[in-house]
């Protein structure tokens, strides 16, 4: 059978059997308990509905702030160098589905789709399309509320797709094997296949926070007067008392408010319902909104929660925020990338997705010339590789070689010159040795020699005085 280009060869085909039987697996297969938002919830009715949860601004901002900063990072195809991840070039057949997903999407707003489902519903499926060589060329991402992971009886996972227009996932396909598709979870509290959104932590928070502004549009709307009841000094009838009920809301509510009264008989209007100020209305909202950044892992002030921390530098506080929200969900995209992609170059050798961090690690101008001076002047960086990475400047002719000052001597050198204690107190010169009386008498062999040399050469400048 053909899929998306490319023939799958199901498991049982070979065995010439029917589809076995697959058991869709559900987040209450492992434990027979009732899953509430808090306890007594399922008595008294109350849910967490996630359309209107996601309606609440932290819950929004999370969800945005996370998926927004994660696809704005450059996804990079690499390959292990001489122990250091080097990045491919684009002529790796793997390198046009990264940077074109699908037909619709650009890199970055898969990645967004992708996280977004995930943060939302506790699961991403993504679909993968392959060519005739088997190599992926396209990722869809399905809608999770329409994807049902299925295990046969011998342990292989399917997944049940329903059908898919924009996918182009056609109606009554059978299952498909787990080779096709890529399923990120979030942690999995009940199943391994089954991931839980932070939605299951902070739902009541979040719901807890839309009460808060639902009320006070409602008091705001109301002229930003609390109700209150009109008492009698006597018993009144029940048709008086609708009467007055009736005429008090027709005359004096919705945009009526602010009007003036008149009460008669007795009359006395009593504030009822607590103002903004007694229920500690901005206290409770930013609580609520706390939690939510908690189940996150988002700094509340990220997002506009109480003020950001001027005892670190905006580098470290990115630092903070990346290494306690964004790297588990970077790393878990990574990995299954590299496995659902299967990156293997012509010569065998794996290959890897990387984000780029550089566009999230943004450094001012002053830390940048810092780094770039720090990095060049220790030797661990050529010129160019520092004016690239920090200061995105080309290359200059001789900046292709890390530098280091004359005066620098290697561990090696000094070792050398250690090992013959040039600290140690000098010995003395030993004295040239004292010369003997027999030593400075001439030797008469040797006045012999002379005189014949000076007389051989006095007879040659006769010789040559007579032939002038």
């Amino acid at each position: 059978m053909r899929i998306f280009g490319r023939e799958i060869a199901w498991p049982w085909a070979k065995r010439d059997k029917a589809l076995p039987a697959l058991s869709p697996v559900s987040p209450r297969s492992l434990w027979t308990v009732v899953y509430e938002s808090f306890s007594g919830a399922w008595q008294q009715n109350v849910k967490v509905n996630r359309d209107e949860v996601l309606t609440y601004f932290a819950v929004f901002a999370c969800i945005t702030l996370i998926a927004g900063d994660i696809g704005k990072l450059r996804l990079r195809l690499v390959e292990k160098r001489n122990g250091i991840w080097d990045e491919v070039d684009a002529q790796s057949p793997f390198w046009p589905v990264l940077k074109k997903p699908n037909r619709y999407q650009t890199r970055q707003k898969f990645i967004e789709q992708w996280l977004t489902s995930k943060l939302i519903h506790g699961n991403a499926f993504i679909l993968k399309e392959r060519d005739r060589r088997g190599v992926v060329r396209a990722l869809y991402v399905l809608d999770p509320t329409r994807v049902t992971a299925l295990v046969a009886p011998d342990g292989a996972v399917y997944y049940q797709l329903q059908d898919d227009d924009l996918a182009q996932v056609p109606t009554g396909l059978p299952a498909v094997p787990a080779s096709e598709i890529i399923h990120d979870t979030m942690v999995c509290l009940h199943h391994p296949l089954i991931g839980v959104s932070p939605l299951y932590a902070c739902g009541i928070a979040a719901t807890h926070g839309l009460n808060i502004q639902s009320n006070s549009t409602k008091f705001f709307a109301s002229g930003s007067r609390p109700g209150g009841v009109i008492t009698a000094p006597a018993r009144i009838e029940d048709d008086v008392a609708k009467r007055i009920k009736e005429h008090w809301d027709s005359n004096y509510s919705g945009e009526n408010v602010g009007k003036v009264a008149v009460l008669g008989d007795g009359l006395k209007y009593e504030q009822m319902s607590v103002n903004a100020v007694d229920a500690q209305l901005i206290e409770q909202l930013k609580l609520s909104a706390e939690f939510v950044c908690s189940a996150f892992h988002v700094p509340p002030w990220k997002i506009g929660i109480g003020t950001m921390p001027t005892y670190q530098s905006v580098e470290i506080l990115n630092q903070i925020y990346y290494s306690d929200c964004l790297q588990a969900l970077i790393e878990s995209i990574e990995a299954h990338l590299d496995e659902g992609l299967g990156l293997v170059n012509a010569e065998g050798k794996l290959l890897g997705t990387e984000f780029d961090l550089d566009d999230l690690m943004r450094m001012d101008t002053k830390s940048k010339v810092e780094a770039v001076e720090k990095a060049i002047g220790s030797g661990g960086m050529a010129p160019n590789e520092a004016r690239r990475r920090w200061l995105d400047l080309p290359p200059v002719k001789g900046g292709e070689t890390p530098y280091l000052q004359q005066q620098n001597f290697s561990l090696g050198a000094l070792a050398d010159r250690d090992s013959t204690n040039p600290l140690s107190t000098p010995q003395p010169a030993a004295a040239p040795p004292a010369s003997s009386d027999e030593d400075d008498e001439p030797d008469e062999e040797r006045v012999e020699e002379r005189a014949a040399f000076y007389l051989v050469g006095l007879q040659k400048e006769l010789a040559n005085a007579e032939a002038r």
